[in-house]
Parts: structure tokens; C-alpha cells; sequence
């Protein structure tokens, strides 16, 4: 895990001060690669790479970035090739290796691939690559967005970075982009390939981008899930397959020069994670839990510790308070570059600290809710759409896979979900699944004196959730993969680039195993009355890997994923705190707010609202971001 960044003149000029320009992209990156830095500028001086190094694999000096192959391709590379043992093996005859890292083995597979190489590559990854005999640049993403990787084009260059933040002294302007906003005000994160800041885009999960000098930027998909569901296996079947196949990721997520440890919420995915990597090797017993005792309600530390007892784990524990959330608010904005995916951010932040202080690499629980079905939404949804067949009489057409009668024992898993369901239901009933599940996840209800819509388009922001949930790639009327089809495609990134960031503001590396493409491919296989039998959540998991977790979490009701007590930090404690930030003069003048009816409202949200916590995240990303234009402009020596 690393820090990469890099310019390219798109016609081949010479660029003045270059190097300087990527001294200072580093510094901007250098909490993400603490362990060794370095630089390569073309001969030419019309390309250069930039690359903050954190040692995990080859710890040796043979490992240094930018990495120049004898056939002249440079690489910078961030991230995790876990398959690179076998790409050594097999590309060993024809690529002379001067080093046992995965970076070697990419430069190896573009060596032999071409623009397939792609293909090759298992992992995490962002990389840049320059190949010197055609003047082509590749960069490339992972296939689920676990890297981060972000550019933009001026003056004839293209600037490429893993964090937006090392691109913004190189903006002509340091603007919003009104239509990103419009998505962040919406689901609190963006859905596209532009971002909040105006002219920065990322380059999308699963997508290469190449340039040759003279010629246009292309952007390519390689890589997409498809649900093709396999009606021909047992259930069993598919328990016994998943288990093969999530086994076999833990073997290459565990690969590492260093020690291994976990993060440990209490839930069942990330304490599998632990148990499994306790399992492997018992160098890897190390887990860090984040709780908050200030509160009934809050506090999931019981179900960490009796994770950590069923493994021989040692569980180390933050206790966080109101006090810790006022002092790194802003340093966790800071380093997510957006405002963004909920308020489990700051928690993650005081975990990751902790963790980094005894470990390199933790392994994290991300993804299991998007591909096995874990939010309690998808069981209110899907409900409804069964009560609106029985009334249609289209109940037994084939599409509910699952029933109402099976349902009902489960719908006890939404007690604390009453006031979500409350509002759900007073808008509206029995609209198509796309309007219904868009108001599930649309976070501005509830802001309409906050936010002028007027000046925003919401009616685009439905129309380009419509067509990534309605994707061709998912079947018409499969209703349970519709909706975490699209958690998995727009949710998941942001809470990745959380999981990234609140990792590396620490120097930290966070693994992510069932993020594995030969897992989610056959997960995309499995039937959904396998994966939410009787609107079971994580039904899958449960049934294959039962032995392996203590019964106190697989029948835990109440999981509620990173809950923070902002309710009574916001309406107590921390209430002048966030009515200063508001009352800022800058804070009077954002465009699209009512500033005055923000400040009205602060402390007398519902519990678990996340309406002050999006504004306020916002308002300190404009503090830190916008407000201090000129310090980011004066950092470009271009």
C-alpha cells in the first residue's frame, strides 16, 4: 500500500519544473508510503512518476518505486498483487526478476500481456504505467475500487494521484462540481466518475485509461460482474462453494512480510475475518475493536470480545469519546478528501490508530453486506414488494423468490428500524422497485428547509441511480440482486476510499477478503433465496461458516454497523462546537445552503440521522478545502 502521483505532457513537451512539481505531490502523499519515497522523469522531461512507499512485500531496496523494467517500462504502483507468486513462476522465462515484490510482477505481466495484463492481476491495486517505446501511459484500477486513483487534465497535461488532495494545487480553480453535489446531498457520496471537486475525476473501478503522445485519453471497462444465476446446485452446493473459494482468498490476503491483524466490529464479518486469519497463522492474533460507553445503545464490545476469546485473539479496545471526535474531525475530512459515507469514518480513524501502532496490515470485513445481502433495507423493500404481488395476485409469477410467510419469522431484525420505516411508508407505497428503493437510500428527506433544491437538479441524480440499478447486467425482475447490485457498484467504492483513507492518514494497510473476483463472481451465480432464505440476512454466510463463529454473533438482532451517539454528542457536549462551525462567517455564504436553518436544527435530529453529520462534514470540507484556495494554489511551482 502506497502512495502513487504522476504528470504527462499529452503532446510531448518538455514541462518546466517538473520535479518540483512532484516533490510536492509526495509530500501530499507521504503519510500513505512513511517507509521510502522516489522519482523518475523521462529523459525527455515530458513524464513523471512520483511514489511514497510502504513496505509490506520485499522489504528490501529491490522493491523501490518508480520501478524501470529493462525493456523501459516504469511503474508506480499501490496496492496488493496477491497472485504474484505465480505470476514469478510463470513469467520467470522470459523476465529476468531483481526482486521478489508484486510491483516486478505487473511490469512482468505487461511485459507479456500487453493491454490484457489486466486481466492477470488478483488484488487491490492502483497503477500507473509509462512505457517508454511507445510513449504510452496506462493507469489502472481494481476491479471493485478497493485503490484509490484520481486525474485531471490542464494546460495540455494530465495529473494523475491516488488522493484528489495531491491534485489541487494544479487546479485553475478550486470549485464544486454542482452535479456531484447534487448525488452527495442525495446518498452522501457520489455515483459517477466526477467528484465534488470540479474537473478532478476518478478513474472508476474495474477501468484502464491510456494516452499515447498526440493523441486522445481513453477510458475502458475491463472488467464488470454479471448475474448469471446457477438454478442447477443445491444449496449446499453453494455453502460448500463459497466456503472453497473465501478459504482460498484468506490463503492470498495473508500473504505478507509482516504480521497480519484485524479489525474486530462484533459483527459477523469481520470477526470471521479475524477468526479465519487466527486460524492461518497465529502470528495474526492481533484485532482492534472502537467503542462507545458513554451511551446505551452504543457500545459492541462484548460481541468483539467474545470473537477475540473464540480465536485466542488478543482484542485491543479505544474507548472514543466526544472529546476525540472534536479534535480529528477535521484531520478525517482531510484525509477522505470528500465528505463522505456516513459517520463510521471517525470511528475507523480512532481504530486505525490504534491499530497502526502495532501492526502494518489489518484485515477488514468490507463487502459482505453488497454481496450477501446485510442491510436490514433490503428486507423492508423487498417486503413491500411482496405484500404489492399479493395484492396484484402476480405472488407466485416466479420473481419473490423468497415469501411472505418466510419473511415474517425474520421482520423482528427491524425493531430498531421503526422510525426509518415510519418515513419510508409516508411517502408512498407500492411504486416500482426502483422509485421505492431510491427513497430508501435517499438521504436528503429530511433537508428541505437546509438545502435549496431549486438551484440543483434532483431529477438527474434519480435518472442516473435509475440506470446502474436498472443495468442490463443484472436480471429484469431480480429484485434482491437489483438492490445490492447497486450498493455493491456506488455504496461499496465510497466505503472503500473510507476503509483506504482512514487506514493511510495512519500508514496503515487494510486488506478487504471477500473482495476476491473469483468469490464475487460465483456469489453473482448463487440464487437469492440462497443468499436471504426467509429475508435472512447474510443467510450464506451463517450456513457456511456457522463452526466458525461463536453463536452470539450469528444470532445477533441488533448489528447496527459502527453506530455513533452523534445524537447526544450533537444535542450536548459537542452542541457549540458544531454551532461555531456553522457560524463561521465563510459558513454564511455556501452556495445551495440555508446556513440559518442548519444551525436551527443542530441537536434535534432523530437518532441515527445522519442529516447534521452530511452538513457538517461538509461544511468542514469547504473550511479545509475551498477556504483556503490560495495555500493550495501557492503549492504548484508549474
Amino acid at each position: 500500500m502506497c502512495g502513487i502521483a504522476g504528470i504527462v505532457s499529452l503532446n510531448g513537451d518538455d514541462i518546466p519544473r517538473l520535479s518540483e512539481a512532484l516533490t510536492v505531490m509526495g509530500q501530499l502523499l507521504e503519510h500513505r508510503g512513511p517507509d521510502d519515497e522516489g522519482q523518475w522523469v523521462s529523459p525527455d522531461g515530458s513524464v513523471g512518476f512520483a511514489h511514497r512507499r510502504l513496505s509490506i512485500l520485499d522489504l528490501s531496496t529491490a522493491g523501490h518505486q518508480p520501478m524501470v523494467g529493462e525493456n523501459g517500462t516504469v511503474i508506480a504502483h499501490n496496492g496488493e498483487v496477491y497472485n504474484y507468486l505465480e505470476l514469478h513462476d510463470r513469467l520467470k522465462d522470459r523476465w529476468s526478476f531483481k526482486s521478489t515484490s508484486d510491483t516486478e510482477a505487473v511490469l512482468a505481466a505487461y511485459d507479456r500481456y500487453g493491454a490484457d495484463f489486466a486481466q492477470q492481476l488478483r488484488g487491490m491495486f492502483a497503477t500507473a504505467i509509462y512505457d517508454q517505446r511507445s510513449h504510452r501511459l496506462t493507469l489502472l484500477r481494481d476491479r471493485f475500487g478497493i485503490k484509490p486513483l484520481y486525474y485531471m487534465i490542464d494546460k495540455g497535461m494530465l495529473f494523475f494521484a491516488s488522493e484528489a488532495k495531491a491534485l489541487l494545487p494544479f487546479l485553475p480553480d478550486i470549485q464544486t462540481d454542482t452535479e456531484s453535489f447534487a448525488e452527495y446531498l442525495t446518498f452522501q457520496y457520489c455515483i459517477g466518475e466526477q467528484t465534488l471537486f470540479k474537473g478532478i475525476k476518478q478513474l472508476m473501478p474495474g477501468h484502464m485509461l491510456t494516452v499515447e503522445t498526440g493523441s486522445q485519453v481513453q477510458v475502458k471497462k475491463y472488467w464488470d460482474v454479471e448475474y448469471n444465476i446457477d438454478y442447477d446446485h443445491s444449496p449446499k452446493y453453494f455453502e460448500n462453494r463459497f466456503r472453497e473459494l473465501l478459504m482460498d482468498s484468506m490463503k492470498f490476503h495473508l500473504r505478507s512480510d509482516v504480521p497480519v491483524g484485524s479489525y474486530m466490529s462484533g459483527g459477523i464479518d469481520s470477526s470471521l475475518m479475524a477468526i479465519l486469519a487466527a486460524d492461518h497463522d497465529q502470528q495474526n492474533r492481533d484485532c482492534f475493536h472502537g467503542k462507545f460507553t458513554q451511551f446505551p445503545g452504543y457500545d459492541e464490545s462484548k460481541y468483539a470480545v467474545d470473537a477475540a476469546e473464540f480465536s485466542g485473539s488478543s482484542l485491543h479496545q479505544a474507548s472514543i469519546t466526544a472529546q476525540d471526535f472534536e479534535k480529528s474531525i477535521e484531520d478525517v475530512i482531510y484525509h477522505l478528501d470528500f465528505p463522505t459515507a456516513g459517520p463510521g469514518s471517525f470511528p475507523q480513524y480512532m481504530v486505525s490508530k490504534l491499530a497502526a501502532a502495532k501492526v502494518k496490515v489489518v484485515l477488514g470485513g468490507q463487502g459482505g453486506d453488497e454481496i450477501f445481502g446485510g442491510y436490514a433495507r433490503y428486507l423492508v423493500a423487498y417486503f413491500e414488494q411482496c405484500i404489492k404481488a399479493a395484492l396484484d395476485g402476480s405472488y407466485h409469477d416466479g420473481h419473490y423468490v423468497v415469501t411472505i410467510e418466510s419473511i415474517i419469522p425474520n421482520l423482528g431484525l427491524l425493531r430498531e428500524y421503526k422510525p426509518m420505516i415510519k418515513m419510508f411508508w409516508q411517502e408512498g407505497l407500492f411504486e416500482d422497485l426502483d422509485a421505492r428503493y431510491f427513497r430508501l437510500i435517499d438521504r436528503s428527506n429530511d433537508m428541505t428547509d437546509e438545502v435549496d433544491w431549486n438551484q440543483l437538479n434532483k431529477g438527474q441524480v434519480f435518472d442516473s441511480f435509475r440506470q446502474i440499478f436498472n443495468k442490463s447486467n443484472v436480471g429484469k425482475e431480480a429484485y434482491f440482486d437489483k438492490m445490492t447490485h447497486f450498493d455493491f457498484k456506488c455504496l461499496l467504492p465510497a466505503l472503500l476510499n473510507v476503509e483506504d483513507r482512514m487506514a493511510m492518514a495512519h500508514g496503515l494497510e487494510s486488506r478487504v477478503p471477500f473482495l476476491d473476483h473469483p468469490l464475487v463472481e460465483f456469489a453473482a451465480t448463487v440464487p437469492a433465496d440462497v443468499k436471504f432464505e426467509g429475508g435472512n440476512m447474510k443467510h450464506l454466510i451463517k450456513q457456511s461458516f456457522g463452526d466458525k463463529l461463536p453463536t452470539s454473533i450469528t444470532s445477533r438482532r441488533d448489528k447496527m454497523g459502527f453506530p455513533v451517539p452523534l445524537k447526544e454528542w450533537f444535542g450536548g457536549e459537542l452542541k457549540d462546537f458544531v454551532s461555531d462551525t456553522f457560524a463561521r462567517n465563510s459558513a454564511q455564504h455556501r452556495p445551495f445552503m440555508n446556513t440559518e436553518r442548519i444551525a436551527e436544527g443542530v441537536g434535534a435530529e432523530l437518532k441515527f440521522s445522519r442529516k447534521t453529520w452530511g452538513l457538517l462534514s461538509l461544511e468542514i470540507w469547504h473550511q479545509k478545502f475551498h477556504d483556503r484556495a490560495a495555500h493550495w494554489k501557492k503549492m504548484n511551482p508549474l
